[in-house]
């Protein structure tokens, strides 16, 4: 059994989690440590009693320790990517780029441990100056999904101890495989005990002690919107610091005039790589009149010679759905859209293979309109829709049309659809004849209405979260 880890000690308990392989229901990849109230309001307390240390640490500490950190995911990416695969179903090639930028990430946090600057500012009275500087803002929890298992507990991660906070960090209860993995390479890199701990377990429990919990300074939650609002309230009634990241249900523009290559290409990689769950993913198709036909014939054609299989098995395209409830979920919207008279083209179906696992076809709707459930909710499946429109207004209304707001794409050979597009797409992010999946991990990260909430993650952004602001008066 893989313990939790509070206070530099790992602890076991006397309830376990079986992570299961999505890829293979009988390969059982580990069993991890479920921990209760009383282990995060321990976990808390190390956190507390920490802090100290770790904030009044010096910048070169810091770099040290997280340079260690991502020095050693880097080094072991193709062994972690083979966990992650087998606990969340990323196709191999997919969970090693996952892992590399977790490193990656660590890398460049350890930076900016030593690039944490202030300004020196005269003030308007005679003889008075002024330091504007920041410092940690305490105990940060970070609750995180099970879609990306290493890449969002790093990005989290990386930027609270660069800056001086400590952490409790609680993984998805899906995939604790990656998290422990992560929590195991942190033992060993130097930080003082109780700067950062793992408690794994349900959302319901697990994560509810933690934002519940009055020790608690901030509190960065990936997830869904409902999940979302409720930590929002609690920490709203508790005036806790809160940054949340809920979901898209992203539109990918198509115009007459893209190349039609590039447009397919952008829109099978961000509908159905990853298997569709992303947070990112490309689910409303928008494309206009004079390129509508060409295009859904050429991505059906594209998505028929996708391989749907094992995670692990060469030449995999897409791997499994992360496990059986949320194959049912995808399942019941193909069935959703179908009633809603949308056509489905193509996929949808759940497959068999080799082992057992939760296999499905990726799905395709035509002649949908935006006010169609499957255009409206976030699904979080291998399942698109394209929307036929007759212009780009048209396609930028639609686009917009969503209570959503995370990131959008278009794919044009015009450069003056593509600048009004940029300025005028209702999200967070927009990309420009690529998928709308794949961001860096150096620039800011969050979107609009109903995907982001607070300020956003990654980048050098990152420290409006994770860090306040202090302005110091000095006079003679």
């Amino acid at each position: 059994m893989k313990a939790l880890y509070i206070s530099g000690e790992w602890k076991e308990s006397g309830t376990v989690y079986r992570n299961i392989n999505p890829s293979d229901t009988g390969d059982c990849v580990d069993t991890y440590a479920v921990a209760s109230a009383a282990d995060v309001t321990a976990a808390v307390a190390a956190a507390q009693g920490a802090l100290g240390e770790w904030s009044s640490s010096t910048p070169q500490q810091r770099f040290t320790a997280l340079d260690f950190i991502g020095t050693e995911i880097l080094d072991r990416k193709e062994e972690l990517g083979r966990l992650l695969a087998r606990e969340e179903g990323k196709t191999l090639p997919e969970a090693t780029g996952e892992v590399a930028r977790a490193g990656q990430i660590f890398k460049f946090f350890a930076g900016e441990a030593v690039r944490n600057s202030g300004e020196h500012i005269p003030s308007v009275r005679p003889g008075v100056e002024v330091d504007v500087f920041r410092q940690p803002i305490g105990v940060v929890a970070l609750v995180t999904p099970w879609n990306f298992p290493i890449a969002i507990p790093s990005w989290k991660a990386a930027p609270a101890l660069a800056f001086g906070n400590t952490v409790v960090l609680k993984p998805a209860e899906l995939t604790p495989g990656c998290a422990w993995a992560l929590a195991e390479i942190v033992s060993r890199s130097g930080l003082p005990k109780g700067a950062f701990n793992l408690v794994m377990g349900k959302g319901s429990v697990v994560g509810d002690a933690l934002v519940r919990n009055s020790g608690v300074a901030g509190v960065s939650f990936t997830g869904s919107i409902e999940v979302g609002r409720s930590i929002a309230k609690t920490c709203a009634d508790r005036l806790a610091k809160v940054q949340l990241e809920m979901g898209g249900k992203n539109p990918l523009v198509v115009l007459d005039d893209a190349d039609l290559s590039v447009a397919v290409n952008a829109a099978v990689n961000g509908a159905y790589f990853s298997t569709g769950q992303r947070c990112t993913a490309s689910s409303r198709l928008i494309v206009t009149a004079g390129i509508h036909d060409r295009f859904v014939a050429a991505i059906v054609e594209k998505i028929r010679s996708l391989k749907v299989d094992d995670a692990l098995a060469p030449g995999t395209d897409i791997g499994p759905v992360v496990d059986e409830t949320q194959l049912q979920k995808n399942l019941g919207y193909v069935e959703t859209g179908k009633k809603e008279g949308a056509k489905l083209l193509h996929g949808g179906e759940r497959l068999k293979r080799v082992k057992t696992g939760y296999y499905m076809t990726p799905a395709l709707f035509t002649e949908t309109g935006n006010a169609m459930r499957i255009n409206r909710e976030e699904i979080f499946g291998p399942v698109a829709s394209v929307i036929r429109v007759k212009d780009y207004d048209e396609a930028l209304a639609v686009a917009n049309d969503t209570p959503f707001g995370l990131t959008s794409g278009i794919c044009t050979t015009s450069l003056k659809y593509a600048s009004h597009f940029r300025t005028h797409a209702d999200s967070g992010m927009v990309m420009i004849n690529l998928p709308t999946a794949g961001v860096d991990y150096h620039v800011p990260f969050g979107g609009r209405k109903g995907s982001s909430y607070g300020s956003r993650e990654q980048g050098r952004a990152a420290a409006e979260f994770y860090t306040t602001v202090k302005t110091c008066y000095t006079a003679p």
